[in-house]
């Protein structure tokens, strides 16, 4: 039998003896009242899509034995699903300061400021105001970037991965580039120096061994087919005990020697000293020629790779057929320049420098607040830097621990809240929320319980 139709009755059903052909067709399911307001407000294709959805999920259901239940519900649900950013804010209660996973940084006020103002309506991307003719998209940082790590020249690109791709490429193709064995890491994602080396058509020399490495090793390496030495910052991993390697000084020293350039792959980099990691800036003045480094990193920004060093050699990556590829849009640039000027003003005033840098007692105070308004326990625990930086280092931190079934319905919720699992309770670490995400929390926790 046929679904009456009546639109308000069109749940109901006739035996059958298949439950199959009880399920209305999509037309059918349309002509419900409710459901054809929402096709008015949200639209017919959105809507159309979410109720072929829900039937489909039915059949499946139908199939293995279970009802169909109420089909208008069903396409109410898919359509949320639809119109449901799949990218959206989360709420990182892991203790991870630059989690990949979670975004990375988190942007500063004036960043943010920046990408609002420039992608809201045309800018002077590659316009020159001044001269009124084309210009060039690296111009609007480059000076700052100059500035900041005492470099002669400066590019940036999407990523950190493809500033030493296109460095390779452009100073090494078709010849050797030294590296150390130490020194061939891999990072997030099965990124993996030698894989960038073979992309980018120069051809990997390894020296040393995996845990000392001498400069006389690279200088038995240097021939005629040689274009230039890499070291790789180690950003994710530590070789502790019986080690060895030369510093950046006496790897550029050696390459000044010989006429090559030294590039530099800081990896997560700094602008401004954080713990132990090396700064940009440092780098150039041991004299390496070319430094790379990430943007959404430690230095706090978008996603970005930034390359700076000796005018000649970045004029030469520049000009390279893949900067255009690996060039960075609008929105990036003005992210970039945005928290560039922090960095000008003399400011920590950065999301991920003052998650860093912000007291124990602070960071407890948070925990002891959270856990008041839930009813949790004060846990000490430790934070990590994250975004392959600085692996061994511990930060004294505070967490709210709570009950584990917890765990998955706050990660469910709108916003998504991320904690950790650990000892069967879910951790929810306070150097990773801000005071105003702590209410947040609080309510989000009371909403689970209630259910």
């Amino acid at each position: 039998m046929r679904l009456a139709r009546n639109p308000a009755s069109i749940i109901k059903r006739s035996v059958s003896t298949n439950p199959l052909r009880e399920l209305p067709s999509v037309d059918e399911l349309l002509g419900n009242e409710e459901l054809a307001a929402l096709a008015e407000s949200r639209g017919r294709p959105q809507v159309l899509a979410a109720a072929r959805a829900a039937l489909e999920r039915a059949r499946e259901d139908v199939r293995a034995g279970f009802p169909a239940g109420d089909l208008v519900a069903r396409t109410r649900v898919e359509l949320q699903a639809r119109l449901t950013p799949r990218l959206r804010r989360v709420l990182n209660a892991t203790g991870v300061v630059v989690h990949t996973n979670l975004g990375r940084a988190p942007l500063a006020d004036s960043a943010l400021a920046r990408v609002h103002e420039v992608g809201a309506g045309y800018s002077n991307l590659e316009y020159d105001v001044d001269a009124g003719a084309r210009g060039s998209r690296q111009d609007h940082v480059a000076a700052v970037l100059r500035e900041l790590t005492g470099a002669e020249a400066a590019l940036v690109v999407n990523n950190n991965a493809a500033a030493v791709l296109l460095a390779l490429a452009a100073l090494g193709e078709g010849r050797e580039v030294i590296v150390s064995r130490g020194e061939l890491i891999e990072i997030g994602d099965g990124f993996r120096i030698p894989d960038v080396l073979a992309r980018s058509g120069a051809t990997l020399v390894e020296v040393g061994t995996t845990n000392r490495t001498r400069l006389a090793d690279y200088e038995r390496a240097i021939g005629e087919r040689t274009a230039a030495l890499l070291r790789v910052h180690q950003s994710n991993f530590r070789i502790v005990g019986f080690t060895e390697h030369p510093s950046v000084r006496d790897l550029a020293r050696l390459a000044d020697r010989h006429g090559l350039p030294l590039v530099d792959d800081l990896g997560s980099g700094a602008l401004v000293e954080t713990l132990d990691e090396p700064t940009a800036r440092a780098s150039i003045e041991a004299g390496a020629h070319v430094v790379t480094f990430s943007g959404d990193k430690l230095l706090g920004g978008p996603q970005a790779g930034l390359a700076v060093g000796r005018a000649d050699l970045i004029e030469r990556m520049r000009r390279h057929p893949l900067q255009r590829a690996l060039r960075a849009d609008k929105l990036t640039l003005a992210a970039l320049e945005g928290t560039l000027a922090l960095y000008r003003a003399g400011s920590r005033d950065l999301p991920v420098l003052r998650m860093l840098d912000e007291p124990p007692e602070t960071v407890r105070a948070r925990a002891e607040r959270l856990a008041g308004l839930t009813g949790g326990a004060l846990e000490q625990t430790v934070a990590r830097t994250g975004g392959g930086a600085l692996p061994l280092a511990e930060i004294e931190s505070y967490a709210c621990a709570l009950e584990l079934e917890l765990a998955k319905p706050l990660r469910l919720g709108e916003p998504p809240i991320v904690g950790i699992v650990r000892d069967d309770r879910l951790l929810l670490d306070c150097r990773t929320l801000t005071d105003a995400e702590v209410d947040e929390v609080a309510e989000a926790v009371a909403a689970c319980r209630s259910r």
